[in-house]
């Protein structure tokens, strides 16, 4: 199957210019036909052969462009979904300004946290896809109602905490790689506490044994930097109950923080922070696309024999997976 894309923009109502624009990238499942339209305009027809298409909304870290998830976006619309990503300069915190994934943290302070979304960008989202559903190339090919919110560090949280239907009634599944939901100390919380999760949808969590992000990070949520993969496996363990046998926690010897993206920028703060991974970020990057294909396949858009897959992948020994638990 062939993958396109186009751009778009949505304003963010609550921001102040000029802070106030998301940039989208759109990636579908395409039909590569040599009509003149595309020839002449570069537009792409949609194959049609998936469609209504379920929609992943990806929520990049902090300072990380939308450019390091292109391939993970081409390989989940290879499988026929369709993938947004963003970018979105504005106030991450007061007085800093960076590429952030619209974590509100006014709405993470205690007493606050899970009466409403921390998510300032998904509103300005979900709008321009409900207009993208009425007009343009996607017309009638969205399936609004099977939305899949995914992300990687401050923008994994964002996917999973807000993963619930009663902030967003279209959201249908989550997953995340490389965060956790400690409380920030700053925000008011006790040293080491880990706060809830929705729990009411399949999540998938993934982290790396090598994150040293999570590990030089830690002291902000007063935890042991010693052991990076804690705070990740608290969150499974304490911010799920489970029951359902949807939730799953995986996680990958040798992966570090960016496993999960591509082309990285040295000149933001973020990276430096890292430890090395232990195997070729290639690698990581293959298992992590097929585990995330499958958990969609299983739990959003049922496949024959996704289940069986998955439990396979996740139960044979492999030397990228150092762990895996679900509940």
């Amino acid at each position: 199957m062939s993958v396109r894309a186009f751009f778009e923009a949505a304003k963010v109502e609550s921001t102040q210019s000029p802070y106030d624009t998301i940039h989208l990238k759109i990636f579908y499942p395409a039909q590569i036909s040599g009509s003149d339209l595309a020839k002449n305009s570069s537009v792409v027809p949609v194959d049609q052969e998936k469609a209504p298409f379920p929609i992943v909304i990806f929520f990049n870290g902090f300072n990380c462009d939308a450019q390091q998830y292109h391939w993970l976006a081409m390989e989940l619309a290879e499988r026929g979904v369709v993938v947004v990503v963003f970018n979105w300069i504005t106030h991450s915190q007061p007085g800093i300004i960076s590429l952030t994934p619209g974590a509100d943290l006014e709405n993470r302070k205690p007493k606050v946290y899970r009466t409403t979304s921390t998510a300032s960008a998904l509103p300005a989202l979900l709008a321009k896809l409900a207009q993208l559903q009425n007009q343009g190339i996607l017309a009638g090919m969205l399936d609004l109602q099977r939305i899949i919110f995914g992300g990687h560090s401050e923008g994994g949280r964002v996917a999973i905490e807000n993963a619930d239907p009663s902030f967003f009634s279209q959201v249908v599944a989550a997953f995340a790689y490389g965060t956790h939901t400690a409380g920030l100390l700053f925000l008011g919380y006790e040293p080491s506490t880990i706060l809830p999760l929705p729990d009411s949808l399949p999540v998938l969590i993934m982290a790396g044994t090598h994150d040293g992000v999570i590990a030089n990070s830690s002291d902000r949520y007063g935890m042991n930097p010693q052991y990076p993969t804690t705070p990740v496996i608290r969150t499974f363990q304490e911010a799920i109950a489970g029951g359902r046998n949807d939730s799953y926690l995986l996680i990958l010897a040798g992966a570090n923080h960016f496993s999960i993206a591509d082309s990285l920028d040295s000149t933001i703060p973020r990276p430096y922070l890292d430890f090395p991974s232990t195997q070729p970020q290639e690698n990581f990057r293959l298992l992590i696309a097929e585990i995330i294909g499958l958990f969609i396949d299983t739990h959003v858009r049922p496949q024959p024999k996704a289940a069986e897959m998955l439990e396979q992948l996740l139960n044979t020994a492999n030397p990228l997976i150092k762990s895996f638990e679900r509940k």
